[in-house]
């Protein structure tokens, strides 16, 4: 998932420009209710940026990358400096360019405008490609912000947990095995993968919520990394519950707990393209299959024959070799995938671009497997539901605690969201500042961001609250091999609605906007849109949150609706949302 989304299996050639001086120490956004930037707007802006960057939160914060083995909260540490320094200068009526990771112009706007306006990666159509974008990346031009490190509303792991959890619920009812009698009114069924086995890799900083969502859900899981330090930072962070030595031991305890109907998360150091057909060959009984290494950047992928150690200097030397090599070893990953698949386990593409890029290795069944959106997420789409996320600005894990109570209060007839924020608040490690997510949708989100500009303003919460999503989202997003893979009328590749999404944010008086290219699919295969907003207090913020929180997923829905979704038009129907073609 993930903010998208997709972690690398370990750590790719770092730029030059980004990492040479680093001269910061470790960075970590203030906390409390006392701001020294002028408008709260500009103030979570600059804490979001700092929070991105957090040790606790990024993957290697000297190299400004937070996720996704290259995406970067800034270009360069000089760019981050007049960042900083710029939204500290910034008056309530004016609004902050930044191109690329670069701040590059203010203008005058107005209260409702955004604070800032981001736009990353974006290139013209015949120049979308993975050479073109290092060349200008090289001559310092561009960066790449995947989805939520440079649009500056990353949280860390959590990130993607809930939707990977509730993939997970969703694949456990797909195979029947679905909990009973625990839902009340429209949620669905809890997902039950007691007796299941699942095998997948990429335990980075959004790809290490795997372990976790599995075993939410009753399940035992196997995960494969080629770097010991991220399967070792998940065992810290509460992700996963251990590490095996080697792949036989690893596999005795995932099967012991599969057959003893235990929840147990099992990481292994080794190169899924060597270990899954290791265990294909083996015969070992698989029941669901996914990864979510960085297969999206071919230079983030580790071929077959390189260790981590030489990962660098193979990748600067020859990047169209290198490109070569981890093509052919996805596509022996995903030749495995399909042969578990063929034996009958349940088989997905959890939105990496592994698919695509193994096809292009040379493997031509590389698509006989799903995405997750189509197999699983879409029907939670066509109502507008997606990622909702919220980070307390104060620091203090209290006031997560006091806005899940009043999320749930909020929607007692829910049930999956109340199991998911039961769940959350017992097992979730805070990275960075304290956050929370969960799905929420159309004619949902804004009643809980008006709930929390009511508690900041009664001074229930000690400070402020920052309210995003994942670019993940019901009609933030053109990704034909993820969010908008088989769309019902073939729009697949449509990219208007997430720069339609974009622009209607912005008019509705969001806090900070961004427009990125590439995600967690790669350059060339997606365009997608972000939106933040801060609950202050203030009327102004009311009247902001009323608008931005209900027109932004009410995109997925219209999105959905032009699609043809009948779920989508009941929803339009049911909620007051005009179409005029419909």
């Amino acid at each position: 998932m993930t903010d998208t989304m997709n972690p690398a299996q370990a750590s790719p050639v770092p730029d030059a420009a980004a990492s040479a001086s680093a001269p910061h120490g470790p960075i970590r956004a203030a906390r409390g209710s006392e701001r020294t930037a002028k408008s709260w707007g500009a103030e979570a802006a600059k804490r979001m940026l700092m929070n991105n960057l957090d040790p606790e939160v990024a993957e290697r914060p000297d190299d400004l990358v937070v996720y996704g083995g290259t995406g970067r909260a800034a270009r360069s540490w000089a760019a981050y400096d007049a960042i900083v320094r710029t939204l500290d200068e910034l008056e309530p009526d004016e609004t902050l360019l930044v191109q690329s990771g670069k701040p590059v112009g203010v203008f005058r706007t107005h209260e409702w405008a955004p604070r800032v306006l981001i736009a990353n990666s974006n290139l013209v159509g015949d120049w979308a490609t993975w050479p073109e974008f290092r060349k200008l990346e090289e001559l310092g031009l561009t960066m790449y912000g995947q989805m939520t490190a440079g649009s500056w509303i990353y949280i860390g792991t959590q990130g993607i947990l809930q939707g990977t959890y509730e993939t997970f619920a969703a694949v456990a009812r797909s195979l029947g095995r679905a909990s009973t009698g625990s839902a009340t009114g429209p949620a669905a069924p809890a997902g039950d993968l007691r007796g299941t086995l699942t095998l997948t890799a990429g335990c980075g900083g959004m790809g290490g919520a795997q372990p976790l969502a599995v075993t939410m859900n009753g399940g035992a899981v196997l995960i494969v990394d080629v770097d010991r330090t991220r399967l070792d930072r998940r065992v810290a962070h509460g992700y996963l519950d251990e590490v095996a030595p080697d792949l036989d031991t690893a596999i005795e305890r995932v099967s012991a707990a599969r057959e003893a109907g235990e929840a147990l998360s099992v990481g292994v150091e080794g190169n899924a393209a060597e270990v899954f057909p290791e265990l294909l060959a083996r015969g070992i009984r698989i029941d669901i299959v996914t990864d979510q290494t960085s297969a999206h950047d071919p230079l983030s992928y580790l071929p077959i024959g390189v260790s981590v150690d030489q990962w660098q200097a193979e990748a600067a030397r020859d990047p169209e070799d290198f490109t070569r090599r981890a093509r052919e070893s996805m596509a022996t990953h995903v030749k495995a995938m399909v042969g578990f698949q063929d034996a009958g386990a349940a088989v997905f593409d959890y939105g990496n671009s592994i698919r695509r890029e193994a096809e292009l290795g040379g493997y031509d069944r590389a698509f006989a497997f799903p995405g997750f959106v189509p197999a699983y997420i879409r029907p939670l789409f066509a109502e507008g539901k997606g990622p909702f996320r919220w980070v307390a600005l104060s620091g203090d894990p209290e006031d997560i605690a006091k806005t899940d109570r009043a999320v749930a209060e909020l929607f007692p007839e829910d049930a999956a969201l109340h199991r998911w924020l039961d769940k959350a608040g017992k097992q979730v490690h805070f990275e960075g500042l304290p956050a929370r997510i969960c799905w929420l949708g159309y004619q949902e989100r804004h009643l809980a961001g008006l709930k929390f500009n009511e508690m900041v303003a009664s001074g229930e919460l000690s400070g402020p609250i920052v309210i995003g999503r994942d670019h993940l989202d019901a009609g933030s997003v053109a990704s034909p091999y993820r969010e908008t893979e088989a769309m019902a009328d073939g729009s697949d590749a449509i990219a208007d609605w997430p720069l339609l999404n974009a622009l209607l944010n912005t008019a509705s008086g969001a806090s900070w906007v961004s427009i990125h290219h590439g995600g967690g699919v790669g350059i060339g295969r997606s365009i997608h849109a972000g939106q933040v907003c801060v609950a202050d207090g203030t009327e102004l913020a009311a009247e902001k949150l009323a608008r931005v929180l209900v027109n932004d997923p009410g995109t997925g829905v219209m999105r959905h609706v032009d699609a043809g979704y009948d779920r989508a038009r009941e929803v339009a129907a049911e909620r007051g949302l005009t179409v005029p073609m419909w």
